[in-house]
């Protein structure tokens, strides 16, 4: 069974499905790597860059801290997360049936195919570490839900859901789910019957190249249904 990544938006920090989410997670019956959205963290590095005026790429390796930050909130809430700096530990995490979140700096702030803007958030993040990984499915957890399983990659980029270089990231053969605080109730049984929640918006049907880890689909994500 291969893992899913999933990024927790730092969006639901100041909401009370944030605690639900986790729980949610922390019970999945599917291998999982989470991703921390910055969320309030990330915040403060915006309005540090407009009173002091650093460049982007300073903005750029501090939100990406800012989302450890928020990883070290999501690690505090259940004691099967285990923080992971690297695929290797991803790697050794999930085959000891724990769930990796994912503290990006080491890996994220030297890539050179991550650019240094605003324009690259926590889901082009997610997105890239999914490529990294040679995962099958995305889900972006957010605490919004004005989308549908009508939409997809391009009107979510316009309409601001998505950042602006999301689909530049999003690897060719990942299904992508979005769920939302209407999603948030029915996670728990849905991942523990080995189902992600959300609404499907991506399917892409390019081969992806062998995992870090062995293991087939899961036949639960493609039948999910949800939303963000």
């Amino acid at each position: 069974m291969r893992a899913a990544v999933v990024k927790l938006g730092g969006s639901t920090a100041d909401h009370e499905e944030m605690e639900v989410w986790t729980a949610a997670l922390a019970g999945s019956s599917l291998p999982l790597v989470i991703v921390p959205g910055g969320g309030p963290f990330a915040d403060q590095v915006r309005d540090a860059q407009k009173r002091m005026g650093f460049s982007d790429a300073a903005a750029h390796a501090m939100a990406i801290l800012a989302m450890e930050q928020f990883g070290h909130v999501v690690l505090d809430r259940h004691e099967r997360f285990s923080q992971a700096r690297s695929t290797d530990e991803m790697r050794q995490a999930l085959e000891e049936g724990r769930i990796p979140v994912w503290l990006p700096s080491a890996m994220a702030v030297p890539a050179p195919d991550i650019p240094a803007s605003w324009d690259i958030t926590s889901d082009s993040l997610a997105a890239w570490l999914a490529g990294k990984l040679s995962v099958e499915t995305l889900l972006l957890i957010k605490q919004a839900s004005n989308f549908s399983n009508r939409d997809d990659v391009e009107n979510l980029t316009t309409r601001g859901i998505l950042d602006a270089g999301f689909a530049a990231m999003l690897p060719d053969g990942i299904d992508l789910f979005v769920a939302g605080p209407r999603d948030a109730g029915n996670a728990a049984a849905m991942l523990s019957s080995g189902r992600l929640p959300g609404v499907r918006i991506a399917s892409r049907t390019t081969p992806t190249p062998a995992p870090l880890w062995g293991g087939g689909r899961s036949g639960g994500a493609a039948q999910s249904n949800g939303r963000a």
